[in-house]
């Protein structure tokens, strides 16, 4: 496979996108409207291209100094097992030198975080604020 990895969101059409990964079930419910504020809201950003089909994304979220957090790290799953995950998370991890870098993952994806370097953590927590992808702050108690 010739895959293309850019750090930017050029060329990206979002619906399309949308339904590529809902059909993957990757999917959590974002609108292509939100999918791409969160891509554009993100520290950095890596997409794998194959030919004109975005067949990889991850990004990361970063105060800049310490801080890090890997996420909606994907490899369509026709195009797996060719290395297109560990090269955008590699290509991602060289833009955050001295940070901590933490993400969530199944149980069956462990063993390939483990193999890039990650250390297995005895536990995360997690809070939706509100109503999940709501941005309203008037659902919110004060």
């Amino acid at each position: 496979m010739n895959i293309t990895y850019r750090c930017d969101l050029i060329g990206i059409d979002w619906h399309q996108l949308k339904a590529t990964l809902a059909a993957d079930n990757f999917d959590n419910g974002r609108t292509p409207e939100q999918l791409e504020r969160s891509f554009q809201n993100s520290h950095a950003v890596c997409i794998a291209w194959w030919n004109d089909e975005v067949v990889g994304t991850a990004r990361v979220l970063s105060d800049g100094i310490c801080n890090a957090y890997l996420v909606d790290l994907w490899t369509l799953s026709r195009c797996r097992r060719h290395g297109i995950g560990r090269a955008m998370t590699k290509r991602l991890l060289c833009l955050l030198p001295g940070q901590h870098v933490y993400l969530q993952a199944d149980d069956d994806l462990i063993d390939f975080y483990q193999k890039l370097g990650f250390d297995k953590q005895p536990s995360g927590l997690s809070q939706i604020v509100g109503t999940w992808l709501t941005n309203d702050s008037s659902q919110l108690n004060s």
